[in-house]
């Protein structure tokens, strides 16, 4: 059992957990990701790793509530664990001193930015963030980044925090003024990271994409992580997250990604209903009382 040292909830339906995972926490490095489960006969759930305290023993995961096993994986409280914690698994980022990195995260893909960007500072880089999200308060990692970073850009949606717009806009404006950055890393929607690469390519900027797709064991024995880069199969848990975003088939890699959307869809419908009822229980024998 995995015991949850800290609890925070950063957004609605989006909560941070400190982990105590001393193994883990070890042989982490940046880039790399663990396999959760909440409960026996739970989903194998892959997620980014956030940070790492390696003399506390513990790892820093950011969960985003989307479906049936993530809300399950939220409602675990401070003092409670998680069944399995896995990892770490995956390919850690190719680390070298690139000049100047611009890094860019969306949404909960701004967490684990935190790390990666950490070990580029460590070499020597010169880091650039750009931080979006639909609002302030979805923006997040942004105090721990701006301590990392040379200069720290935030776009949000509607306005509330940084520039309005969206993290491509600031991206461009660099690649156009003539002083373009040597290296890209993004971590985000699939839609951002495909829009980034594509902004990147005319300008011949070395652009990294971490993939968060479909997993079962995380080994690279089911398939179900197959993504099509430079026209080879390849494996996210195994031969990734990471890969060169301009070798990647977006096209293919959305579609992959949307293949068990309605049976999740259900899935949710079917958890909250009954969430739903068991309250209506409750306040019902609270009444009667």
């Amino acid at each position: 059992m995995y015991e949850i040292v800290e609890r925070q909830e950063l957004a609605p339906k989006v909560i941070r957990f400190v982990v105590r995972a001393p193994q883990v926490a070890r042989s982490h490095r940046a880039g790399q990701f663990v396999i959760v489960r909440s409960h026996e006969g739970g989903e194998r759930i892959p997620l980014s790793v956030a940070d790492v305290d390696q003399e506390a023993g513990t790892i820093t995961l950011v969960i985003q509530e989307v479906g049936t096993s993530s809300a399950r994986l939220n409602a675990r409280q401070h003092g409670e664990s998680f069944l399995n914690v896995v990892g770490p698994l995956g390919s850690p980022t190719h680390i070298e001193k690139f000049g100047r990195v611009v890094c860019v995260g969306g949404g909960v893909g701004c967490a684990p930015i935190h790390p990666i960007a950490k070990a580029l500072r460590e070499a020597g880089n010169e880091i650039i963030t750009i931080l979006g999200g639909r609002s302030a308060m979805h923006v997040l990692m942004r105090e721990e980044l701006s301590r990392l970073s040379d200069q720290l850009i935030i776009c949000t949606e509607d306005g509330s925090l940084g520039q309005k717009g969206i993290v491509t806009e600031p991206l461009l404006a660099m690649l156009e003024s003539g002083d373009k950055p040597d290296a890209v890393l993004t971590i985000g929607p699939p839609r951002m990271m495909k829009a980034i690469c594509d902004l990147t390519r005319p300008f011949g900027v070395k652009t990294i994409v971490s993939l968060n797709s479909l997993m079962v064991d995380g080994t690279g024995m089911c398939g179900g992580c197959r993504v099509a880069v430079n026209g080879e199969a390849k494996f996210v848990c195994v031969d990734g997250p990471e890969f060169d975003g301009h070798e990647v088939d977006f096209d293919n890699f959305l579609q992959r990604a949307a293949m068990y959307r309605e049976y999740e869809r259900l899935s949710y419908e079917k958890l909250m209903k009954n969430h739903q009822c068991a309250l209506d229980k409750a306040m019902e024998k609270t009444e009667a009382r």
